[in-house]
């Protein structure tokens, strides 16, 4: 059975930021999802931990229901993230990330390790290099709005069956994107460099979890931000980059796993 959470918000700055919070006493993780997804992506492996863990969600800035922001870069994710924390009452969590969520979550860790009990990295790697063009630069086709929603589904092409149902109502009729293409490309961008300091700052647990026909984490690099990292456990899965999508059961027993040992 899935989990039911409780969907909240807080302002700051200024802005709405909305997250997920699947309650319980047990010992708090933050999950953070990566570009094109929100919070909600997290419900089945809230469900898998149970009782023993806290799962908080939030939908990152631009992202699902928090509102857009000014600008994406890891010093305005990060604020978001202390701001969140803060908003709570936790002092110390264990941060789980995909993708963007990765990168925000071992940028914390490097920033302000007290805060940080432990990491799991999902496919996402340290050395991302700038070919030029996003490799999100297709949602420029899309539009934001549209009157219906089954118009601006069907607009998303491709994505139409993955999009249609996260779709948000605007409050005077219409429809929008659960993100802005412009900011998503905006933010993909920025992700862009290296970021070994960052990975290697810390030494608390971490769990590398590695698709094994991943789009982005090189095999070499997968096994090298392991080995020189200490406390670095390394788990692959018969998946593309979308670990968690793609394998479920899978994933949640390689986080389950992890979380038993710290």
């Amino acid at each position: 059975m899935t989990a039911l959470p409780t969907r909240a918000t807080m302002t700051f700055e200024g802005r709405t930021l909305s997250y997920l919070d699947y309650g319980g006493n047990g010992r708090p993780l933050v999950a953070l999802h990566g570009h094109l997804s929100e919070g909600a992506s997290f419900a089945a492996l809230a469900s898998a931990l149970g009782p023993e863990w806290r799962v908080i969600a939030p939908d990152q800035r631009g992202h699902g229901d928090s509102q857009r922001a000014r600008e994406y870069t890891r010093i305005g994710y990060l604020a978001d993230l202390l701001a969140l924390l803060d908003h709570l009452g936790i002092d110390r969590a264990v941060f789980l990330g995909h993708s963007l969520g990765a990168i925000n979550a071992y940028h914390l860790a490097s920033e302000r390790p007290e805060l940080v009990e432990a990491l799991i990295n999902i496919d996402t790697a340290v050395d991302l290099p700038d070919h030029g063009t996003s490799p999100l630069a297709f949602v420029l086709n899309f539009p934001y709005t549209a009157a219906t929603r089954e118009e601006l589904a069907a607009a998303c092409g491709p994505l139409a069956a993955v999009l249609g149902p996260v779709l948000r109502p605007l409050p005077d009729g219409g429809w929008r994107l659960p993100f802005h293409p412009q900011d998503t490309v905006d933010s993909e961008n920025l992700v862009h460099g290296d970021h070994w300091k960052q990975w290697l700052a810390t030494d608390c647990p971490a769990l590398l979890i590695h698709g094994l026909r991943s789009q982005v984490l090189p095999a070499e690099q997968a096994h090298a931000m392991c080995s020189r990292r200490p406390g670095t456990v390394y788990r692959s899965l018969d998946t593309d980059h979308f670990v968690q999508q793609a394998d479920p059961d899978g994933f949640a027993t390689a986080v389950r796993e992890f979380l038993a040992g710290i």
